[in-house]
C-alpha cells in the first residue's frame, strides 16, 4: 500500500474479513468485491480492497495510509456476525471518510430487527407482531403461525422450514436455536405473497425500482412458502430451484404495487436510509401488506435480486454503482466511462 496523497481517484472497497470456514452467505461478499471493483475501475476510479475484522486499529491504519477519496462499504458481517457490521460506518465516521450506503444510525436501526419494527410501527407502518422470551409479556394475539428469526442476522441465516411453527411451539423453537448461540425472536407469519421493493438514491431523491415477487412454484401442500437459507445459498436444494423472482404482475395488482412502493419509501425515510436499500413485504389473503424486513446496503453481487431489479428498471451495473457513489460523494462519472463499460457487469443467472 502507498500513502501517496496525490491520487484523488483512489477508493477503498471495504469488506468483512473472512474466516477459513466462512459460510456461503459470507463468501459471496468476495463476488461483490470483484464486481464493484470492476465497475469502479470502468468509471475511472482506482479501487483497492481492505478487509475489516474486529481488529479495528488495523483497518484504521490501512485507511489512514491509503487516504481514499471515499470508501465503498460492502461490510455485511464482521467476525461472522451481522450485528457487528455497524462498526464499519462507525469507524468511517470517526475518520471523517465519505462512504457509500446507509449511515451508522440507519445501519444500526435496520440491522436490529426488533428496533426497526418499533420504529416503523411508531410511524403507522404495518409489521407483524414480534415476541421475545423473557420480555415480561405473553405471546401477542395472532391469527396464524409464527416464524422464528435471528434478531440481527440477515441473508436468511438460520431460516428453514422448521422456523415456521404454531403458537404452542414458539418458545421451544426459540430455545432450541438459542442453544446454538445468537439472539432469536418470533414474528407473526404472514401467509401469502412475498414482494421485494428495491430503492436507490437519485438526482431527485429516492427512486422506487420495479417491485419483484418471489413465487414459490410447485411447493407441496404444508411446505412453508418462505425465502429460507437454502433458497438463497444452496443451488442443489428444492427451494433454490423453485423459488423464483418475477416482475410480471396482473393489471389488477397495480394498486397493490403502488401501496408497497409507498410503504418502502416511508420505511426508507423513517429509518434514515441512504444510497440503496431493499424492503421485503408479505401480502395476506385480504390484500394487506406487511413489512417483514428492511435491508440497508443489500447484496450487490451480479446475480443478486437487487441488481436484477435495477436491470429491470434499465439501470445497468456500472450505472448502478455510479448512482450509489454519486449519492455518497456528489460525483457521477458515468459520462466519462468507456462505451464498453456501459454494458456493465452482467448477472450470472
Amino acid at each position: 500500500m502507498t500513502s501517496d496523497p496525490a491520487a484523488p481517484d483512489r477508493v477503498v472497497v471495504l469488506h468483512g474479513a473472512l474466516a477459513p470456514n466462512a459460510a456461503p452467505d459470507e463468501l459471496d461478499v468476495m463476488v461483490e468485491v470483484e464486481a464493484v471493483s470492476q465497475a469502479l475501475a470502468a468509471l475511472g476510479w482506482q479501487p483497492e480492497t481492505v478487509p475489516l475484522s474486529l481488529d479495528l486499529d488495523a483497518a484504521r491504519a490501512a485507511l489512514v495510509e491509503l487516504r481514499p477519496a471515499f470508501v465503498f462499504n460492502l461490510v455485511e458481517t464482521i467476525g461472522g456476525r451481522g450485528r457487528w457490521a455497524v462498526l464499519a460506518p462507525a469507524l468511517l465516521d470517526d475518520l471523517s471518510t465519505p462512504y457509500t450506503g446507509a449511515p451508522f444510525e440507519a445501519m444500526f436501526s435496520s440491522s436490529g430487527k426488533l428496533l426497526a419494527k418499533r420504529l416503523l410501527q411508531s410511524e403507522g407502518i404495518a409489521c407483524p407482531p414480534a415476541w421475545v422470551p423473557g420480555a415480561g409479556r405473553d405471546l401477542p394475539r395472532w391469527s396464524g403461525r409464527w416464524i422464528v428469526k435471528s434478531c440481527w442476522e440477515h441473508a436468511s441465516v438460520g431460516i428453514d422450514d422448521a422456523s415456521v411453527v404454531p403458537a404452542g411451539r414458539v418458545a421451544v423453537e426459540i430455545a432450541r436455536r438459542a442453544a446454538d448461540g445468537g439472539l432469536w425472536f418470533a414474528e407473526g407469519y404472514v401467509e401469502g405473497r412475498e414482494i421485494n421493493v428495491a430503492l436507490v438514491d437519485g438526482p431527485d431523491g429516492v427512486e422506487v425500482l420495479p417491485p419483484a415477487e418471489i413465487r414459490f412454484e410447485e411447493y407441496p401442500p404444508g411446505k412453508p412458502r418462505i425465502v429460507n437459507y437454502a433458497a438463497k445459498w444452496d443451488p442443489q436444494s428444492f427451494e433454490y430451484r423453485h423459488a423464483h423472482r418475477h416482475f410480471d404482475f396482473a393489471t389488477s395488482d397495480r394498486p397493490l404495487l403502488e401501496r408497497v412502493g409507498e410503504l418502502a419509501r416511508r420505511a426508507w425515510s423513517v429509518l434514515g436510509l441512504a444510497g440503496y436499500a431493499r424492503v421485503d413485504l408479505r401480502v395476506d389473503a385480504a390484500g394487506a401488506a406487511w413489512v417483514i424486513d428492511v435491508n440497508a446496503n443489500p447484496c450487490l453481487s451480479p446475480d443478486s435480486g437487487f441488481v436484477a431489479t435495477a436491470e429491470e428498471a434499465g439501470l445497468h451495473y456500472v450505472g448502478l454503482i455510479d448512482r450509489i457513489v454519486d449519492s455518497a460523494t456528489g460525483e457521477s462519472r458515468l459520462g466519462q466511462a468507456s462505451p464498453s463499460a456501459a454494458a456493465g457487469v452482467r448477472r450470472k443467472r
